[in-house]
């Protein structure tokens, strides 16, 4: 299952997967872990998506972009 970071309180990270959220402890995660990464549990622990993170922040920013600029799209 592929989570995203949500948002951290204090020691816990707030999970979201398909509209529901879960806390975890966010030590347990990986220390480069930010607010609206892409997370996929396996094996080997948590690991940061970093291709699909980054794919998906480019999409947010350019309908930011067009959303500024008029262009509802």
């Amino acid at each position: 299952m592929i989570y995203s970071i949500d948002r951290f309180e204090g020691e816990c990270a707030v999970l979201e997967h398909d509209g529901i959220l879960t806390d975890f402890l966010r030590k347990k995660l990986p220390e480069d872990a930010h607010e609206g990464d892409l997370l996929e549990w396996s094996d080997n622990g948590w690991q940061i998506l970093h291709d699909e993170t980054d794919t998906r922040r480019q999409a947010l920013a350019e309908r930011r972009r067009q959303m500024l600029e008029g262009n509802h799209s």
